[in-house]
C-alpha cells in the first residue's frame, strides 16, 4: 500500500505517535511508546519513494538548500492535522527524514508532570538564567513552551524567542511574542542574540546554546538585568554546569564560574519514562533552584558538591533525578527496570529504593 506523507502524518497523530521515520528498505516507521513500529500495510519504501515523499513537502527553496547543505530542519502545520518538525537528511545517497509531532495547543505545567510552584515562581522573575536540560525528545521545548505561554498569559511584556525551527507557534495574549526562525528571520542565533537588546525584550528565548558564542551571548544578556530561558543536551544539573563552564577556555572560567553563580537562576533536567502500564510515557524531572550554598559553590570550584545540595534542598523546592524517578515508581506509572534505566547516581538510586518491592 502506498501512502502519501499527508495519510501518513494522519496516521502518525491518530495513533498518538510522537515520531515517524521515512527510510529506505524499510517501511514507515512510528515511535509508539519509545518503541519504532511499522505502520500496518505499508510496504518498503526504496530511495525514489523516500524522495518523492519528503520532497512533496519542501518548496524549491528548501530543495535547492537541502541538496546544498546536505541537512534541513523545518517546521510545518497541516490543518486539521497538527503541527510538525522534519529534520531531512541523506542515508547513502538517499533522501530519508524524521518528522516529530509538536502539539497545537499547549499543554500546562500540571498536565506535563512539570513542578508549578517552583515554575510558577520562575515565571514572574524579572531576570536570570534558567536552563532546561536532557536528551533529544524528552520534551524540552514542550517545556519552554508551556513557560513562554505561562509568562504570555500572566505578564504585559516583550518576550523574543530565537529558534531552528519555530516549532510551536505563540498567539499575543497579555505579552507581545516575537519568534525569530534562524535561516529566515535571523541568519544565525549569534547574529540574533547580537542584536536582541535593541528589540526592547524583557523575556528572551534561546532555541539551543550550540557553541561558546552562543552561551556567552546567554550568560551576558542575563546579566544585563533580563530573563533568559534556553536548552542544553545535557543529563543532569551538575553535567550543565560543568558543560557551561568547559566551553570556554581556561583562562577565562573563573570568570565564567563567578558569572554563571550570579545570573544562574534554576536548571530543570528530564527525562520521558515509558509507563508501566505501555500507554505513553511520563515525565520525570531534577530541578536545581540556584541558592546561596550553590552559588558558593560555583565560585569555589567544588562543582561536584552540589548534587549533595540538592538532595537536602527539598525546602527550595529541589530534588535529584533519581527522586523523581522513585515517585514516579511508588505511585505506579513507571517499572522499577525504567526506574533503574535512567538512574543518574547508582548509590543513591540504591538508597532511593532501599526496601522497595522490585
Amino acid at each position: 500500500m502506498s501512502l502519501t506523507l499527508i495519510e501518513l502524518l494522519k496516521e502518525m497523530t491518530e495513533r498518538n505517535a510522537s515520531d515517524l521515520h521515512i527510510h529506505t528498505d524499510s517501511p514507515p516507521q512510528l515511535r509508539i511508546n519509545s518503541r519504532l513500529v511499522s505502520i500496518d500495510g505499508a510496504e518498503v519504501l526504496f530511495a525514489g519513494q523516500t524522495k518523492e515523499l519528503v520532497y512533496s513537502n519542501l518548496t524549491e527553496g528548501e530543495k535547492n538548500k537541502f541538496e546544498e547543505k546536505k541537512e534541513l530542519d523545518k517546521a510545518f502545520s497541516i490543518g486539521g492535522v497538527a503541527r510538525f518538525r522534519m529534520n531531512v537528511f541523506y542515508h547513502r545517497n538517499a533522501v530519508c527524514a524524521a518528522i516529530r509531532a509538536l502539539p497545537i495547543t499547549i499543554p500546562d505545567f500540571k498536565s506535563l508532570g512539570l513542578p508549578e510552584e517552583q515554575l510558577n515562581s520562575i515565571c514572574r522573575m524579572k531576570r536570570g538564567l534558567v536552563l532546561v536540560t536532557g536528551a533529544t525528545g524528552v520534551g524540552k521545548t514542550t517545556t519552554l513552551a508551556s513557560i513562554i505561554d505561562r509568562i504570555n498569559i500572566e505578564r504585559s511584556c516583550h518576550i523574543v524567542t530565537i529558534e531552528d525551527p519555530v516549532e510551536i507557534v505563540h498567539k499575543n495574549k497579555k505579552s507581545i511574542v516575537t519568534q525569530r526562525e534562524v535561516g529566515i528571520d535571523t541568519c544565525s542565533f549569534g547574529d540574533a542574540l547580537k542584536f536582541v537588546l535593541r528589540q526592547d525584550p524583557d523575556v528572551i528565548l534561546i532555541g539551543e546554546m550550540r557553541d561558546l558564542e552562543t552561551i556567552s551571548a546567554a550568560l551576558n544578556i542575563a546579566e544585563t538585568g533580563h530573563l533568559v530561558f534556553a536548552t542544553l543536551h545535557t543529563t543532569d544539573c551538575v553535567q550543565t554546569i560543568n558543560r557551561i563552564i568547559d566551553v570556554f577556555p581556561a583562562s577565562a572560567q573563573s570568570q565564567v564560574r563567578t558569572q554563571l553563580s550570579y545570573v544562574l537562576v534554576a536548571t530543570i533536567s528530564q527525562n520521558l519514562i515509558p509507563r508501566a502500564d505501555n500507554t505513553g510515557r511520563c515525565l520525570a524531572v531534577e530541578t536545581m533552584v540556584t541558592n546561596l550554598a550553590i552559588r558558593a559553590m560555583m565560585r569555589e570550584e567544588k562543582i561536584h558538591q552540589i548534587f549533595s545540595l540538592i538532595q537536602t534542598g527539598q525546602k527550595d523546592g529541589m530534588k535529584t533525578m533519581n527522586h523523581a524517578l522513585y515517585e514516579l515508581y511508588k505511585q505506579g506509572a513507571i517499572s522499577y527496570q525504567e526506574a533503574a534505566a535512567h538512574v543518574t547516581d547508582h548509590e543513591d538510586f540504591m538508597r532511593c529504593f532501599k526496601g522497595t518491592q522490585k
